[in-house]
């Protein structure tokens, strides 16, 4: 008879949505993972992914017990804006969804959601790095 096992902090893992170099290099830093049913807690996107894919593995990764954090690079967030704000305005903290700037797409802070509760709650920190909200 086999014991629950009931997940602790050691236990929870980072998600990771983006394009190749990014998910590479987490991958190469340990993050990625795959579990005895073949759930991997990444997705590498590319000119073949569709959106609808991109989507659907944000879901998944928002709704599994095991993960605590979500990595995505801020052009696939742009692809799944809708699913991303819908997720940051449910309230949920656990996991959290960060946006990370890409090789290949500048970042561009009015576009974080991370940076808009900062704005909304310190309007002359953003003023004071010379960004307009």
């Amino acid at each position: 008879m086999v014991k629950a096992k009931f997940i602790t902090q050691n236990d929870m893992k980072i998600g990771v949505i983006g394009d190749e170099d990014t998910v590479t290099g987490m991958l190469l830093a340990g993050v990625g993972h795959v579990d005895g049913q073949g759930k991997k807690n990444f997705l590498l996107v590319d000119s073949k992914v569709h959106v609808k894919d991109v989507e659907e593995k944000f879901h998944e990764l928002t709704t599994r017990k095991d993960i605590s954090m979500v990595l995505i690079t801020q052009d696939c967030a742009e692809m799944i804006r809708v699913a991303v704000d819908e997720y940051t305005k449910s309230g949920k903290v656990i996991p959290s969804v960060l946006e990370i700037p890409s090789k290949d797409t500048p970042y561009d802070p009015r576009k974080d959601s991370v940076m808009q509760r900062v704005a909304f709650f310190l309007p002359t920190a953003m003023a004071s790095l010379g960004i307009e909200m």
